[in-house]
Order: structure tokens, then sequence, then C-alpha cells
């Protein structure tokens, strides 16, 4: 993968990562309930799902180009349009009002691993966000090295990402600040994806 490639690659997985959603919601419950340690564990867990997903992805869409070169086409620029239809819809999104938290969760042993990787592998919209993404940069040569390569990126930026979130709860009031720039980060989310879906149509 070209390093170009690789840096429009990392940017949606960034801002995806830091968009607020179920996941935030579940590491900060966890974090909060259970203790930093707690925090830790289901951002890791989440990170796992969303890159075993990633790599899944990744090798299934490289075998489709070589046996049905004109449905990877169609799944492509579908894609496309999908990451363009996100980035509307980021654009106009409105500020959310705050959730009220589940007081009455506790979080024991490995339970916030297993919660925040089910929370990742168990959401059918990150299947469809990965096939619309991956689309647009897996080649028929694409194998193990480059769909670990597009793992570790996906899996490695969510996990870090959320530990870091785990790490700053347990500090600060990063939960107050996220709500508070959820506006901007839906904004500029929007921008890299359809900048993404018309680098694909161009």
């Amino acid at each position: 993968m070209e390093f170009s490639s690789w840096l429009a690659l990392a940017a949606i997985c960034i801002m995806g990562a830091i968009s607020p959603g179920p996941s935030l919601a579940v590491v900060i419950r966890n974090t909060v309930r259970g203790g930093q340690g707690h925090g830790v564990l289901t951002a890791l867990g989440h990170g796992l799902g969303v890159g075993l997903y990633a790599l899944i992805t990744a090798l299934g869409l490289a075998l489709l180009i070589t046996r049905n070169p004109l449905l990877f086409d169609v799944i492509r620029y579908g894609g496309a349009a999908f990451l363009a239809w996100l980035g509307v819809k980021a654009l106009l999104a409105r500020p959310q009002p705050e959730a009220a938290d589940d007081a009455g969760h506790q979080v024991r042993g490995h339970q916030g691993a297993f919660e925040g990787f089910m929370v990742a592998f168990l959401n059918p919209q990150l299947a469809i966000f990965f096939v619309a993404l991956f689309s647009q940069f897996v080649r028929a040569d694409t194998g193990w090295q480059q769909g670990g390569i597009m793992m570790l990126t996906a899996g490695g930026i969510d996990a870090l990402w959320y530990v870091l979130v785990a790490l700053l709860l347990s500090r600060g009031p990063v939960l107050g600040w996220l709500r508070e720039k959820s506006f901007v980060i839906d904004k500029l989310s929007g921008l890299v994806l359809l900048a993404l879906a018309i680098k694909v149509v161009l």
C-alpha cells in the first residue's frame, strides 16, 4: 500500500474512532463503573473486534476481485456512494443531547474486554462501513501482508483512541469535552468521507 493511500485510510479510521457513538458509551460506562483497568480492557477488546473485521473484509474483497471484477466494481462505486452519504449525514448532523448512564451496570473480571469486542464485532454497520471503505484501497494482489496492515491500522487506531479515553476519563472530564466537540468531529469526518468518495469517482 502506498503511503498516501495509508494516510487516507488512517485519517478515516481516526475520524471513525473519535466520533461519539455506542462504542464510546460502552468504554466510558465501563471505565466509570469498573475503573481504569476495565475501561482499558474494553478498549482493547473493541480494537480487536475492529481489527478482525478489517482483516476479513480486506481479504474477502481481494478474493472477489480475482473471481468477479465486475461485481467488485459495483461494490467499489456503491461503497463510494455510501461513504458520500455518510459524509453528508455527518455534515448535517446536529449536536446530540446527553444520554443517561446505566447506573446499574457493573463490570467484573474480563467482562469489559468481552463487551468491547462484541460491541464491535456484532455491529452490522461496521461491516458495511469497512466494505465501503476498503473497496477503495484493496487490489487483486492484496494478501495477508496488506490485509495485516489494514487490520493493524483500523484496530490499532481504534484501540489506541479508546485506551486514551479510558485513561483520561479516570483523571479528567473527557466525556464533557467529547460532547462539546462532537459537532466539529462530525464536520471533519464528513469532509474526509466526501473527499474520498469524490476521489474514487474522478
